[in-house]
């Protein structure tokens, strides 16, 4: 059973008058922790053994003898055997007599299984953990299914391999990095029967995960991942945010493309097929005539994701999306939580953040005050589930 609104009242209830902010060591937990702190928030790193350097030691914060923050934003780290660890009852507790309140990100929904942050992880998250398994391609019930309710144009999917009949794109895990992707292009069956043989003969994808993969029309054109933010704690004509928009950058797939095309002919198989594997993240901004279209994208998809899964989106979310050749949007991938490419922008804002909120404006940062928000209105219960 799903953590029970009872519970979660008891939990919050016992709880210090100002909690810490907790993530899990990867993926944005820096732009977590960087907002948090410069909201006046203490910070909490779940981070996995020989993985938490980073936090632990070169962003570890370093306070004067009043408490003010001189150096860093991470308060504490906890480490773990692996990530999926922090759902024993002991780590719980643990956490619980902290105060912590965890901001998902997709490390979390990556490395502790759903079933586990649906129904055995008693701590509040700022957020809705009903939405993140729609994250996953093979649920029944999906992101795209969310879409399609919300009427927010999406590629046209491909039913068989068979059915391939132009440039399409193959999505599934990557075999060992599961956080990553396996992804590839094709443009017909029997280049997908060569390519799908190539990264399985490689130890790229796995024979489980071609058998359930999407395979969808490619949409050409450059590809905008906007981070938005949703808020309950205003009118509803004011809740809905957009604070910046990233790139990723893919490996081998950005290397690959940097070649020219004489060069890119002469690499040998299987080099030739690029990895889509996320190793960073780049700044851009959108042509303003867009953004009429970009909001009511972001305001269709709240309002279906209220309908369908209320609450609905409670603070960050990310639509990836492909501008064609009009400047007309087709979301491809969805993040119902902070978005993996919002580092980008910490201590120093988005630029549509800081247009907005006139200081500079993070995803973390934006976190935190709606944390504060809500603490000072009394209306915790409305940001955390």
């Amino acid at each position: 059973m799903p953590i029970s609104t009872a519970r979660l009242g008891e939990i919050l209830a016992a709880y210090p008058k100002l909690p810490v902010v907790a993530a899990v060591g990867s993926h944005s937990a820096l732009d977590i922790a960087d907002g948090a702190a410069t909201e006046g928030f203490r910070t909490l790193v779940l981070a996995q053994k020989g993985r938490e350097a980073t936090y632990a030691r070169y962003y570890r914060s370093v306070r004067s003898a009043d408490g003010t923050l001189v150096r860093g934003c991470v308060d504490e780290v906890l480490t773990y055997p692996k990530f999926a660890d922090l759902i024993e009852p002991v780590e719980q507790e643990r956490l619980r007599k902290r105060g912590a309140i965890l901001v998902p990100n997709r490390a979390l929904s990556s490395y502790v299984p759903l079933a586990d942050i649906e129904e055995r992880l008693e701590l509040p998250i700022l957020g809705s953990r009903r939405l993140l398994r729609i994250e996953e391609r093979t649920e029944r019930e999906n992101y795209y299914t969310l879409l399609d309710a919300a009427g927010v144009p999406t590629p046209r999917r491909i039913a068989s391999p068979r059915e391939i009949d132009g440039l399409s794109i193959v999505k599934l895990p990557h075999a060992r990095r599961r956080l990553e992707r396996g992804f590839f292009t094709v443009g017909s069956f029997a280049e997908y029967e060569r390519k799908s043989a190539e990264l399985l003969r490689s130890g790229t994808i796995r024979p489980e995960d071609l058998e359930t993969a999407r395979i969808e029309r490619y949409v050409i054109g450059p590809v905008f991942n906007f981070n938005f933010f949703f808020s309950p704690l205003v009118p509803r004509s004011d809740g809905l945010e957009l604070l910046g928009v990233d790139e990723r950058r893919e490996s081998s797939l950005d290397g690959i493309v940097r070649l020219p095309a004489a060069q890119q002919l002469e690499i040998g198989d299987p080099a030739r097929l690029p990895v889509y594997t996320v190793v960073g993240h780049g700044t851009l901004t959108v042509r303003e005539s867009l953004l009429e279209d970009v909001f009511r994208m972001g305001e269709r998809f709240v309002d279906a994701a209220r309908e369908r899964y209320p609450p609905g989106i409670l603070g960050p979310f990310c639509l990836q999306t492909c501008l064609d050749e009009e400047g007309k949007p087709t979301v491809f991938d969805v993040a119902v939580r902070i978005g993996g490419g919002t580092n980008i922008h910490l201590g120093v804002g988005h630029p549509y953040g800081n247009a907005l909120w006139r200081m500079p404006m993070s995803s973390g940062r934006r976190i935190a005050r709606e944390l504060r928000q809500a603490l000072d209105e009394g209306r915790l219960r409305e940001v955390v589930t």
